[in-house]
């Protein structure tokens, strides 16, 4: 058994579609999913990168408001949310990001061998 399937000492049940028919995840069949949160759309925008395609989305339901950032690659979807409040920090870190590649050349790529 891998770590990410056994359950948590901490109550926290398994991410979604992963295991709550099987018997190992029988404790959690007493909490019923959580239904569905109606959520507004704000804004939103699209931006590809490569291979991989980003949609940002500003939200609002009923606990606030909320920007959703998802990745896709190859129609697998990951995806972070970032509470309105924590957005000017989400910020501040991100220029200071970029402020770091504008500053650092990139780093040479390793010589290849010749043949």
């Amino acid at each position: 058994m891998i770590s990410n399937e056994r359950p948590s000492p901490y109550g926290r049940r398994p991410y979604s579609g992963q295991g709550y028919g099987s018997p190992q995840y029988s404790h959690y069949s007493s909490q019923p999913p959580r239904p569905p949160v109606h959520e507004d759309t704000l804004k939103s925008a699209e931006l590809q990168i490569e291979r991989k395609f980003f949609t940002f989305a500003l939200k609002e339901n009923p606990r606030g408001r909320l920007l959703r950032i998802t990745e896709d690659i190859g129609g697998r979807r990951n995806a972070i949310i970032v509470p309105s409040t924590g957005l000017a920090d989400f910020k501040r870190i991100l220029e200071e990001m970029i402020k770091v590649l504008d500053e650092q050349p990139p780093a040479a790529p390793p010589a290849e061998p010749e043949p």
